[in-house]
C-alpha cells in the first residue's frame, strides 16, 4: 500500500495524525510506502518569533487569550494520549520552507532517513520547541537523521528543491486540498483530517478488503479517480 499524505511540520494534527496512522499500520501489520508532500500552513510565517502560539489562536479563532489557552493545551493533551511528551503552547512558531526542503533532499538522495527526518522535525517544533527556521537546528537534525553536512549546507545556502516544494503544494491546492493533514491511500481513497487509532484501523481494513475485490467492479462512491470512505 502506498499512503502519500501532505503536511506540515508546525501541524499539530498532523503529527497527531500521523502517529495513529502508523499505529494502525503496525497492528495490522500492513506494508505501506509513505509518499510525504509539503504544505506549509503559512508560507509567509516569519523566520523569527513574533507571538506566542496562544496570541495567534486567539486572533486566528477570535477567542479570549484563557479559551485560546484551554484549546491549545487540549491538543497537547491529544499528543500526549498517543506518547508524545506534546508542548504546543511553548512551540516557537516560524517559517518551515527550510524543513521542507530538507525532506525533499532526504527523499532523493536519502530515501533510508526520511522517516527519521519526519520524526525529528516534529518533535523539535512540539515536544523541544526550537525553531524550526534555524539553520543551526536543522543541521543538527538533519545530520542526526543521516544527511550529508555539505549537501545540508548546500540546501540551506540557496534556493534548491524550492521549486519540489512548491510543486507539492500546487498539486494540493489543484486538488481543493486547503487543510492538512491530507492522506491519499493507493492513489484513490482519500482521506481528510487526524482520524482516530480506530477509524484509520478500520480504513485501512476496507481498503485492503476492496482491494480483494475483482478491479473490474468499481465502487459506487468513486468518481473522477479518487474515492471517498
Amino acid at each position: 500500500m502506498k499512503i502519500t499524505y501532505w503536511s506540515d511540520f508546525a501541524c499539530p494534527y498532523c503529527y497527531i495524525g500521523n502517529t495513529r496512522l502508523k499505529k494502525a499500520i503496525d497492528d495490522l501489520d500492513l506494508d505501506v510506502e509513505f509518499d510525504i508532500r509539503a504544505f506549509e500552513l503559512d508560507q509567509n510565517a516569519p523566520r523569527d518569533v513574533q507571538s506566542t502560539t496562544v496570541e495567534r489562536f486567539a486572533v486566528k479563532y477570535s477567542l479570549s487569550i484563557e479559551d485560546a489557552r484551554k484549546q491549545v493545551n487540549q491538543i497537547s493533551q491529544l499528543g500526549a494520549d498517543e506518547g508524545i511528551d506534546f508542548k504546543y503552547e511553548t512551540t516557537l512558531y516560524t517559517n518551515t520552507r527550510d524543513a521542507h526542503r530538507l525532506m525533499k533532499l532526504a527523499q532523493e538522495k536519502h530515501p533510508e532517513s526520511v522517516d527519521k527526518l519526519a520524526t525529528s522535525l516534529f518533535d523539535a517544533y512540539f515536544v523541544e520547541n526550537l525553531k524550526l527556521a534555524d539553520h543551526e537546528v536543522l543541521m543538527e537534525i538533519a545530520l542526526d537523521a543521516g544527511l550529508g553536512e555539505e549537501e545540508i549546507k548546500e540546501v540551506l545556502d540557496t534556493d534548491l528543491y524550492n521549486a519540489k516544494v512548491e510543486e507539492d503544494e500546487n498539486i494540493a491546492l489543484s486538488a481543493g486540498i486547503h487543510a492538512v493533514p491530507f492522506y491519499l491511500f493507493d492513489g484513490k481513497y482519500s482521506i481528510p483530517g487526524a482520524l482516530s487509532y480506530d477509524d484509520f484501523k478500520s480504513v485501512l481494513s476496507q481498503i485492503i478488503s476492496e482491494s480483494e475485490v475483482d478491479d473490474d467492479k468499481d465502487s459506487d462512491n468513486c468518481a473522477d479517480g479518487v474515492c471517498a470512505i
